[in-house]
């Protein structure tokens, strides 16, 4: 409750700078600022999921609470409303004026986008942050969705994932071919490079084929969703770590006409509850898989495992070629790839000398 009121107070408090800011629009336009707004949220996720699916809850409850009511928004899960992985498409046309999902679903669409949920072998949690808000990336990332009628907002971040529930070992490379696996995004094709067979699945399919051998493998998230699923229960090898998505950043998208029609103290009430929930996940999501790895790693049925190094090795370096080609193919991914590549360079060199050097030293 104190965190719930902590993010709406920061959210009330934006509202009334931002007013503050524009003193002349807030007296000139009070009846536009005393305006009520009701809107619907489609999701990517199954209704009220942990984590993922509260994610937009969360938003709506706090925005509903910092505007005063005065924004009101009804969320819908996956499939309730339209399609699990048509959120962009929904909202781009004005069908509902907001969605919250992951942006690599829109691979196909705006391949560019994939930039701003993971790159395997790329940035984390923070490091993708840091590019976001104070290294450009936000702005590329608006103007990249401008010509779809989108408004972007980074919302969520699981930190870094899982490798994901595997029924046969990963010993050695030659275990890849023939391998079908859930897997979205660019490392579904960096997979498929490999030998393996790339499967996107929503996340409330992922179970059922796994269990009946649709698919020999899946990456979900980490320990607090896939025990959720149930995964451990379809799968017996949990590989380790997420080379695929190492700090996945989740957005909300707001239709433009939409977002234009708002005030601008909901405006920065949006922006900063949508920042706040980015930072409410990563704190879930530290402690959720920290409760849900202990009792995975006391299930006799699981084995916990990393990746051999080869294999590692081996996905990196067909990752270099997957995103080179799609930088040489794409103007938009080059010049965003460009922006991130540059950054993910500094954050790298200061990562090894802060948490990677620490974390080591702790574990001496």
């Amino acid at each position: 409750m104190k965190r719930r009121d902590f993010v709406g107070g920061l959210a009330a408090a934006a509202g009334l700078a931002a007013c503050a800011q524009e003193e002349n629009d807030c007296q000139d336009t009070g009846a536009t600022s005393a305006e009520t707004f009701e809107w619907s949220c489609v999701t990517s996720w199954p209704p009220k999921f942990p984590g993922l699916g509260m994610a937009p809850e969360n938003l709506a409850t706090r925005i509903e609470a910092a505007s005063g009511g005065r924004l009101k928004i009804r969320v819908y899960g996956g499939g309730e409303l339209v399609p699990a992985l048509e959120v962009f498409d929904a909202v781009s046309r004005g069908t509902v004026e907001m969605g919250h999902g992951a942006s690599y679903y829109h691979k196909g669409k705006v391949d560019a986008a994939q930039f701003f949920t993971a790159i395997p072998f790329g940035m984390t949690n923070m490091e993708l942050n840091g590019w976001l808000y104070y290294g450009g990336g936000l702005e590329l990332y608006r103007e990249l969705y401008e010509p779809f009628n989108l408004v972007p907002l980074p919302t969520g971040n699981t930190g870094v994932q899982m490798g994901g529930w595997f029924n046969r070992e990963i010993n050695s490379i030659d275990d890849l071919k023939g391998l079908k696996m859930r897997i979205p995004g660019l490392g579904g094709e960096v997979l498929r490079r490999a030998g393996g067979t790339p499967v996107t699945l929503p996340g409330a399919e992922i179970f059922t084929a796994l269990q009946t051998g649709a698919i020999d493998a899946t990456e979900w998230v980490g320990p607090y969703n896939d025990a959720s699923f149930g995964l451990h229960k379809a799968a017996r090898y949990y590989y380790y770590p997420g080379w695929q998505e190492p700090g996945p950043g989740l957005e909300t998208i707001i239709n433009t006409t939409a977002w234009e029609s708002l005030p601008p103290d909901l405006q920065e009430i949006v922006n900063v509850t949508a920042q706040a929930i980015t930072t409410d996940m990563a704190a879930e999501y530290t402690h959720g898989n920290a409760m849900s790895l202990t009792q995975l790693e006391a299930d006799p049925n699981v084995e916990i495992r990393p990746f051999p190094d080869e294999v590692l090795r081996l996905l990196r370096s067909i990752t270099k070629e997957v995103v080179d080609e799609l930088m040489a193919a794409d103007p938009a991914s080059a010049k965003i790839g460009k922006a991130y590549f540059e950054f993910l360079e500094k954050a790298s060199a200061n990562s090894r000398l802060s948490e990677l050097a620490f974390l080591r030293a702790r574990d001496l």
